[in-house]
């Protein structure tokens, strides 16, 4: 039987994160995908905040936000760990953890500005997001799998699905072939985003 439920949406870098962890803890989770900006969705049930992802544990409570859930699992669950050993490693995974999210909340912006119609798009708003991604130049930490990898290649991965135009492949070649290497692993492979319809307004 499953110990979580994991309420999920395909293309989030964040809920992927999650996804990538459990199964690299080797833990049993039932995925739920919901598209959050439906009205349908149950995530404003378990998460007053309205964002994704949320897990749901055996006693029927619930945590969220991918960088909490993710703390969660390294307390509770440490037996495969997803943090370095030591303390300036484990501040350099977290590090790139904070900056991967903001780059996924700069890319999720963008996103949503550019479903606007052209007329009412804010240049300025979007040239601070595109800042936003193009300033990394950070990859990895240390000399094993950490949740830094998790943000990073979350964080490429959804680049992909959402920015198929973008160039980033010629741009950062480094980064491609870092990306390409973690894909490998299968809980990467086994989680890949996908775009999903949006029907209801949201902008």
């Amino acid at each position: 039987m499953p110990m979580f439920t994991l309420i999920s949406a395909t293309p989030s870098p964040f809920a992927r994160k999650v996804r990538i962890a459990l199964a690299e803890k080797q833990l049993p989770f039932a995925l739920v995908t919901e598209v959050p900006w439906h009205s349908t969705t149950q995530t404003p049930i378990f998460n007053p905040l309205e964002k994704l992802p949320v897990l749901i544990l055996e006693d029927g409570s619930a945590i969220y936000d991918s960088t909490f859930i993710l703390d969660f699992l390294e307390l509770k669950y440490p037996q495969i760990p997803l943090l370095p050993a030591d303390a300036n490693g484990i501040i350099a995974a977290k590090r790139l953890d904070v900056l991967c999210n903001g780059i996924c909340d700069a890319l999720v912006l963008l996103f949503f500005e550019r479903a606007r119609d052209e007329g009412k798009r804010s240049m300025e708003w979007m040239a601070r997001q595109n800042r936003k991604i193009t300033g990394t130049r950070e990859y990895a930490v240390g000399d094993r799998f950490t949740i830094g990898d998790i943000a990073a290649a979350t964080a490429v991965g959804y680049l992909s699905v959402r920015y198929p135009d973008l160039q980033w492949r010629t741009d950062y070649p480094n980064l491609a072939g870092y990306s390409d290497r973690m894909e490998m692993r299968p809980s990467l492979r086994n989680s890949f985003p996908s775009a999903q319809a949006i029907t209801e307004k949201v902008v």
